[in-house]
Order: C-alpha cells, then sequence, then structure tokens
C-alpha cells in the first residue's frame, strides 16, 4: 500500500536534512572540522540540525502508522505541512538573536503537530483494542461436576 502523504513527509524531511546539513559545511571549509570550534554560529546550526534530528523521526512514525490505520486525509495533509513549515521556520529562527518568532513558532508549531499526532495514534489504538476486545468473559465456567 501506498503512504502518499508520509512519502511526500519523508521527502520533505530528507530535503530539510541536507539544508540543514549543508548549512554547516562553510564552518567545515573554514577549518572547524570537529565540534563548533567556539563558533556561535556553528554550534546554533549543529544545534538546529540535531533538533530537526530529535523531532522528525517521530513524526515521519507516527504519520507513517496512522497513515497505514485510516488512509491519507485531510488532516493528515494539514498536519505534514504545517511541521514542514515549523521546522523550516526553526533553524531559521535559531540562526538569529534571540528571541525570535521563528525559532519560537517552529518549536511550538513541532509539538504541536507531535502532540496532536500522538493523541491520533492513542485514539486508533484505543478505538482498534474496543473493537476487538470480547463481549462476554474470556472463559466460560463449568458448573460442578457432582
Amino acid at each position: 500500500m501506498l503512504l502518499p502523504v508520509t512519502l511526500v513527509l519523508a521527502a520533505a524531511c530528507g530535503l530539510i536534512n541536507l539544508w540543514l546539513g549543508l548549512r554547516l559545511v562553510r564552518g567545515r571549509m573554514q577549518g572547524v572540522m570537529l565540534g563548533d570550534g567556539g563558533k556561535p554560529e556553528m554550534l546554533a546550526g549543529m544545534r538546529a540540525h540535531a533538533n530537526f534530528a530529535e523531532y522528525a523521526p517521530f513524526v515521519l512514525i507516527l504519520t507513517g502508522l496512522i497513515e497505514l490505520a485510516r488512509g491519507p486525509s485531510l488532516w493528515l495533509w494539514v498536519l505534514t505541512v504545517v511541521f514542514v513549515i515549523a521546522r523550516i521556520a526553526h533553524p531559521i529562527g535559531i540562526m538569529r538573536p534571540a528571541p525570535n518568532p521563528l525559532r519560537a513558532t517552529g518549536a511550538v508549531g513541532t509539538w504541536i503537530v507531535t502532540a496532536i499526532l500522538a493523541g491520533w495514534a492513542l485514539t486508533i489504538a484505543y478505538q482498534a483494542n474496543s473493537a476487538t476486545a470480547p463481549s462476554g468473559p474470556a472463559i466460560e465456567m463449568a458448573p460442578p461436576q457432582g
């Protein structure tokens, strides 16, 4: 079964991950081969890249499982678009002086999407468990033989 929402999200995440890595190349070419070299812009770029790597897998997994269970839906598309926009806004904002609305919007958008997807997944699991639960007792008791 094709998972169009998950496939598009995975492609977008792949491109964002590549973009975040490429943003660090300039610093690497200037001699910072490992770590941040004491440069705040390298540290910010590394944190933006790591932060993406911390959240994207959970959103991808939740999206894929929800799509497998329920099929593609407009709401799943909307959530993935919000996630992609948030994950682009966050690293742009993290490179700017704090407080920064892009960074905050990216972080909060990511949290909201993750929370909604997690709640949706739990709801699907609960509904599936309720639908398959036996209606009567699991073990029938035989009357004592006497």
